[in-house]
């Protein structure tokens, strides 16, 4: 396994910054943010600083594991429709500019909709996603969809019967324990179903159960990141292990994004040896 950081922690930090601070502090790779708000925005990379970008992932040999570009899959306005769909080809075709290893990083996406709009939105749901699978397919790419808790997709049973119904190579997960933790589901539990369908990962920390939870940065709450890593290694992932600091926290005074991934960093990489997984 890989341990990577999500810049979805770092919105105003300078990509240059974010790339070098990464690789010092041991990172493997990193994920980039491309939603509006974000440094990065996808908006405005033109073609020279997408190039450029390449080349500051392949000076500090910074894999790119994925490109966050959510978008609610189930939005009935065509406008607001066509704006998140559009990105999210924009981010699939970044995705082709940035293959630097031969695997393009995963585009991902967040479902949108609430859970109580599940049975109901379940056809529109499963209709995006294989229109999303067949231009991934198109690019040779993965779209990788993350299960959220207040979103149409919050539990693991909901997602493996969308995942199963969608049937696509290129439509796979972004497994994000935390958002099944806060729900109450055990770590265990959580990998057997997510797994087969598994593609990219999100981790972070967290307190407390939905609706009155907390997430956090690593360290600060209660996840017990050893556990997890033996599951995930017992389940035969191999892939990206990669951390991200959610908005909730972000919100928080007096929060500081160089040093929450430095702290992410060592605890996560401490997690990593105590759990005797190489990486």
């Amino acid at each position: 396994m890989k341990l990577g950081y999500s810049t979805w922690g770092m919105p105003t930090v300078p990509i240059d910054k974010a790339i070098g601070y990464l690789a010092e502090l041991g990172y493997d790779g990193v994920e980039i943010c491309v939603l509006p708000g974000w440094i990065t925005e996808l908006s405005t990379l033109d073609t020279a600083e997408r190039k450029r970008i390449a080349g500051l992932l392949r000076q500090r040999e910074l894999a790119l594991s994925a490109i966050a570009a959510h978008g609610s899959l189930v939005e009935s306005d065509p406008a607001k429709h066509a704006v998140y769909f559009n990105r999210l080809r924009g981010a699939m075709d970044l995705a082709v500019e940035w293959t630097l290893d031969g695997t393009p990083p995963v585009v991902e996406t967040t479902p949108g909709g609430k859970p109580e709009e599940f049975e109901q939105l379940k056809p529109l749901l499963i209709e995006r996603l294989q229109e999303l699978g067949e231009e991934a397919r198109q690019r040779g790419v993965v779209i990788a969809l993350e299960a959220h808790v207040g979103a149409v997709l919050d539990i693991p049973e909901h997602t493996v019967e969308v995942m199963k119904a969608v049937a696509s190579p290129h439509v796979q997960l972004n497994f994000d324990i935390s958002h099944f933790n806060v729900m109450g589901y055990a770590i265990a539990d959580s990998v057997r179903m997510m797994l087969p369908y598994t593609a990219h990962t999100h981790i972070k920390d967290e307190r407390g159960r939905y609706p009155q939870h907390e997430f956090l940065i690593p360290g600060e709450g209660v996840f017990d990141y050893v556990a997890y890593l033996l599951e995930m290694k017992k389940a035969g992932y191999t892939g990206f292990i990669s951390a991200e600091i959610s908005i909730m926290r972000q919100r928080q005074p007096g929060y500081d994004p160089l040093a929450a991934a430095r702290q992410t960093y060592e605890v996560v990489s401490k997690a990593f040896a105590e759990a005797g997984v190489a990486r």
